[in-house]
């Protein structure tokens, strides 16, 4: 049986109470984290900007967004409500700030053009319809604004183990797609260029970084060809 929402619900529900204190934290979430900051500050610098986090779970992305870019304004949203309460006491201490919603990734409750950037840590592999959800991804985002994915980057034979054996065993039939795979679901919902550097060691993952097309961009574009893309490491 393909997976589906459900199951990503009731999992991710059950997943709520121990997500902050489990070993993905360190292992996988922090340095993702990490290179999703270093990289929207890279770009934007001082500017003021508005985010948008998809998967953004109890909050712990959204926190560490404001302490390094105070000039942030942060929106999350999740599919899963026991996985935003959870993060309640850090929503309330961030609420000036950042905005959780509970909603769909295929269906983002949000208008057409609203963000400058579009982020999605190590979720991507729980949505059914992926292409659904980068064409979602795509809609909301500003002219000359960028999504950054990151997942596991299953290309490897360590992380084909981790990702396409280890974890389809205890989480069911999710997909870490491929980076050739990333490209053409950003290529088809539109985005001008496509950047990709991976991070290696025992959790490795794959950044994705794609540019809505803009005559005159907000922010420099990533130092790719437009006709290809590039895979380096983070």
């Amino acid at each position: 049986m393909a997976y589906d929402k459900k199951q990503a619900t009731e999992e991710f529900g059950r997943w709520s109470e121990s997500y902050d204190r489990c070993v993905l934290q360190w292992l996988l979430f922090g340095p993702s984290h990490r290179a999703l900051i270093r990289r929207i500050d890279d770009v934007a610098g001082d500017r003021p900007i508005s985010i948008l986090d998809v998967g953004c779970g109890t909050g712990v992305f959204a926190a560490r967004v404001r302490e390094a870019l105070p000039g942030a304004r942060v929106f999350g949203v999740d599919l899963v409500p026991e996985m935003l309460g959870q993060g309640a006491r850090r929503w309330e201490a961030l609420a000036e700030h950042v905005h959780p919603v509970q909603g769909d990734s295929e269906r983002l409750p949000f208008a057409d053009d609203s963000f400058d950037f579009v982020t999605c840590a190590n979720s991507f592999h729980h949505y059914p319809d992926q292409q659904a959800a980068v064409c979602e991804m795509r809609r909301v985002l500003k002219p000359g604004g960028r999504l950054l994915l990151i997942d596991g980057y299953r290309d490897g034979p360590w992380g084909w183990f981790i990702y396409d054996v280890c974890v389809t065993y205890r989480e069911g039939k999710v997909h870490h797609a491929s980076a050739r795979r990333f490209r053409e679901l950003l290529d088809r919902a539109g985005f001008q260029a496509v950047a990709q550097k991976v991070r290696r060691g025992p959790a490795p993952f794959i950044l994705n970084e794609a540019v809505v097309a803009d005559p005159a961009p907000l922010y420099p574009s990533p130092h790719v060809n437009l006709s290809g893309s590039v895979l380096g490491r983070i």
